[in-house]
């Protein structure tokens, strides 16, 4: 299996470098692409804009506001730098400014995209979680997309909503999305500029082949697109064009160019551990294809710097786990859509089974707790997982999407008694176990597997439905890679050489 684009320990440490200078200040481009509610258009603009800048020369860092996997895989495909998730009620700022320095090394310009409109965030009472709270800890101009597609004068009084709404977010430039002509698109683009006294740098037209395909947890993954769709880069090609043609690229940079130096603050958690150094990696086999491939890349990075060597493989393609490895971790994506091709592939199933039977260490969250039981349950269809957790999960219509917090009731792999932790979770199915279960987490805010209670425990696998971050709940690679290293210390013959 092909190696993801993410870092390995080296280069992990390589990103401290940045913060050999506590104190300093740092000049970093930088402009978040919000909208003013979802589905504005901000993820084509934002693809088409990092593939734009990157053909005029640039070295771009893109990120993505909140919790969100797809987005950044295609920022990731189009930028050829792994996109991060920066998310203000998971993050305190210190952490947030610490991500965003420390992966803007190298890069000329880094482009944000929102979530869903610019104000909306987890309360209606203040901005926690939302693309304008970033933009404020940041110190981030803001260039607001609006679906402009049956309004023009009345554009005006929108964006004069958003200005007014928070007088510390910087509104620096407008994009016209949906723009159906060009009389239409010069009378909004009049209206803004006249009372708004902000610029119109963009005025994108109705375009039916510039839309990337939709599903039910959102976008079609950049995995998918990449392999299964041979017309994707003509897709990828309409969006750039369109941007490149209808948006004032200068006038963005120079947008970007005015955002204040920020103050490098003190590495707290993207620090090699020296004592680390001495021991035994420990190989992390990470599922990623296109059934699983939700990953947040700074828990990987996180990994590799407490000393995980982190090795990739397909549980639809491959017929056995990478020779040697300590623990798998399997993520979250959309097993259901490949349960024909999962279930077919029994070696890999009998694979991760005996694994487990051996007391090898896996961590499964979402899909991959859907892959860990006997059977899914998907449009009257039953297929044969792999049987670690006894039980079903069916696939249904509810949609379930919360931020979560909860607190670790039993010690397991990734923590100790007392812990706890944010996240959140995105699920339609339902777990119906079977026999008595032991559970790992207590949510105080979530629903997880059922009443609450989330992270199923058995032997040393955890599986749940709560995604969770590293840069988050801080504890997690350390415990992760802690208890992979315990467990094969506890297997290799006590004469046994670790090297």
């Amino acid at each position: 299996m092909k190696r993801r684009n993410g870092l390995n320990e080296k280069e992990a440490r390589e990103g401290e470098k940045v913060f050999e200078s506590i104190g300093r200040k740092m000049n970093i481009p930088r402009v978040i692409i919000a909208g003013d509610r979802s589905s504005a258009g901000k993820t084509t603009i934002c693809i088409g804009l990092l593939s734009a800048l990157r053909t005029c020369g640039f070295e771009v860092q893109g990120f993505k506001a909140g919790l969100d996997y797809i987005d950044p895989g295609f920022h990731t495909l189009v930028s050829g730098r792994a996109s991060r998730n920066l998310d203000g009620f998971l993050m305190p700022p210190a952490t947030l400014r610490e991500i965003f320095i420390r992966n803007c090394m190298g890069a000329d310009i880094a482009v944000i995209e929102g979530v869903r409109g610019l104000y909306e965030g987890l309360n209606y009472s203040d901005d926690v979680g939302s693309t304008a709270q970033l933009a404020k800890i940041l110190e981030c101009p803001v260039i607001l997309v609006i679906d402009a597609s049956s309004i023009t004068r009345s554009v005006a009084a929108v964006v004069n909503g958003y200005k007014n709404f928070d007088p510390e977010v910087q509104l620096a430039g407008i994009i016209l999305n949906n723009i159906g002509s060009e009389r239409h698109g010069e009378k909004a683009q009049k209206a803004v500029e006249k009372y708004c006294a902000i610029k119109v740098i963009g005025k994108i037209p109705r375009k039916n082949e510039l839309k990337i395909a939709m599903r039910h947890l959102g976008l079609v993954t950049a995995t998918e697109c990449k392999t299964r769709w041979n017309d994707f880069n003509r897709v990828l090609d309409r969006i750039k064009t369109a941007v490149e043609e209808n948006v004032d690229i200068k006038v963005l940079f120079d947008i970007a160019k005015s955002a204040p130096a920020l103050t490098v603050p003190e590495s707290r958690i993207f620090r090699s551990r020296s004592s680390r150094r001495g021991e035994a990696k420990v190989r992390i086999a990470v599922a990623f294809d296109e059934a699983f491939n939700f990953y947040y890349q700074d828990t990987l990075d996180l990994l590799a710097l407490e000393g995980a060597e982190l090795v990739y493989f397909s549980p639809i393609g491959d017929k056995k786990l990478p020779e040697g490895v300590d623990a798998v971790y399997l993520g979250g994506g959309f097993p259901e859509l490949y349960a024909a091709e999962l279930a077919a592939n029994t070696q890999m199933i009998k694979a991760i089974k005996d694994f487990y039977d051996g007391y090898g260490v896996i961590y499964a969250e979402c899909g991959g707790l859907m892959y860990l039981m006997e059977r899914l349950i998907y449009k009257d269809t039953s297929f044969a997982f792999c049987g670690v957790l006894k039980g079903s999960v069916r696939f249904g219509e509810r949609r379930i999407i919360n931020y979560v917090e909860g607190e670790f009731r039993k010690d397991c792999i990734l923590g100790k008694k007392g812990s706890r932790f944010k996240g959140h979770e995105f699920h339609h199915s339902t777990i119906m176990l079977e026999g008595n279960s032991d559970f790992a987490f207590k949510l105080l805010r979530g629903e997880g597997v059922g009443d609450g209670m989330d992270g199923i425990i058995t032997k040393n696998c955890l599986a749940s439905f709560a995604h969770l971050h590293a840069a988050s709940y801080t504890g997690f690679a350390k415990n992760f890679v802690n208890s992979a290293r315990e467990q094969r210390s506890r297997t290799l013959p006590q004469t046994g050489s670790l090297s």
